[in-house]
C-alpha cells in the first residue's frame, strides 16, 4: 500500500511539473491581467479546481463529481478567458462558443449517464486511496488543459486577424466531429435503453460504420479548433498543437479505445457475430460503404 501510494503521490509531482512547463511555454507572448499571464493562470485554476473538488469527493468517497467537474472547468475557464483577454475579437469567441458547447453536451451526456448507472466501477478500489484518488484528479486537470490549450493560447494571444479560411475550415472540421459525437453517444444510448438489447453489442447507425464513431469525432473537432488558431499561433505558442495530438493518442493509446475494446472482447469474444463485426468494422475511421 505505501509502494502504492508512493508512486501515485510521484505521479501529482510529474503531472504538476508538466502543468507548469505547459503554463509557461503557453504563456509566452499572451495577454496579461495584472503582470499574470492569462494562459498560465488558466493553468493553475485548471488544477487548483480538480484539487479543490476532490477534498469532498474523497471524504464522501465518490468519483459523482468527477466528470462533472471536468466539464465545468472547461466552460468556466475558456469563458473567463475570453472575457478577461484584452481586446476579445471574432475568432476569440468563435473559439470560446466552440469549447462551451462541446463542455455543455458533454457535460450534460455526463450527468445523465452518473444519473442512470450510479457509478463508475473503475474508481471502486481508487477512491478507497487519497493517493491513487488525487492522482487521477491530478491528471485531469492536465487533460483539460493540455486538450483546451490551442483555444487558450489563442484565445489569450496578443495578435489578432479577421476570421479567415482557416477559421472557415477550422468551424467546419469542428461541426463534423461534433455532429458525430453527438449522434453517436445518441444512438448508443438509445441502444442501451432498450431492455430487448440487454446483453447486447452495438452495430447500427454509425457504429456500423466504426466501432469508436464517438471518439473520431472528439479527434476531429479538436482538430478543427487547432485549424482555427492557426493565424495566431506564434513562438512557443506552437505548443498549441499538441492538444489534438494529446487527444488522439490518448483514445487511441491509453484510456479510450484500448479499454474498452479490452471489455468488448472480456464480454464478447468468441462470439461469431461479434467476431465477423469486428473483422468488418474498422476501429476509429467509419467505413464509408
Amino acid at each position: 500500500m505505501e509502494d502504492s501510494a508512493g508512486k501515485s503521490l510521484l505521479v501529482v509531482a510529474v503531472v504538476a511539473i508538466l502543468g507548469i512547463g505547459l503554463g509557461v511555454a503557453g504563456s509566452q507572448g499572451g495577454a496579461a491581467l495584472a503582470g499574470v499571464p492569462l494562459f498560465g493562470a488558466a493553468v493553475a485554476v485548471a488544477f487548483i479546481l480538480q484539487w479543490v473538488i476532490f477534498l469532498p469527493s474523497f471524504f464522501l468517497r465518490t468519483e459523482r463529481f468527477f466528470d462533472l467537474t471536468g466539464s465545468f472547468t472547461y466552460l468556466a475557464i475558456t469563458l473567463a478567458l475570453a472575457l478577461l483577454t484584452p481586446a476579445a475579437d471574432a475568432r476569440t469567441w468563435v473559439l470560446a462558443a466552440m469549447v462551451s458547447v462541446w463542455a455543455l453536451r458533454l457535460g450534460t451526456f455526463l450527468f445523465r449517464r452518473v444519473e442512470r448507472v450510479g457509478k463508475d466501477s473503475r474508481f471502486d478500489q481508487i477512491k478507497q486511496s487519497a493517493p491513487r484518488f488525487l492522482s487521477v484528479w491530478t491528471i485531469q486537470a492536465l487533460w483539460v488543459s493540455v486538450t483546451a490549450s490551442a483555444a487558450w493560447i489563442a484565445i489569450t494571444s496578443t495578435v489578432r486577424v479577421a476570421l479567415d479560411g482557416w477559421a472557415a475550415a477550422g468551424v467546419l472540421l469542428w461541426l463534423i466531429g461534433f455532429g458525430i459525437e453527438a449522434v453517436a453517444d445518441a444512438q448508443k444510448n438509445r441502444f442501451k435503453a432498450d431492455p430487448a438489447n440487454a446483453g447486447q453489442f452495438i452495430r447500427t447507425g454509425l457504429w456500423s460504420r466504426s466501432r469508436h464513431p464517438n471518439y473520431f469525432g472528439e479527434i476531429v473537432l479538436w482538430v478543427g479548433v487547432l485549424v482555427v488558431t492557426v493565424p495566431v499561433l506564434q513562438g512557443w505558442g506552437w505548443v498549441a498543437v499538441i492538444s489534438p495530438i494529446f487527444v488522439t493518442v490518448l483514445l487511441l493509446r491509453v484510456s479510450g479505445i484500448p479499454l474498452l475494446e479490452a471489455k468488448a472482447d472480456a464480454t464478447w469474444g468468441g462470439q461469431s457475430e461479434y467476431e465477423a463485426y469486428k473483422s468488418a468494422t474498422p476501429v476509429l475511421v467509419p467505413k464509408l460503404v
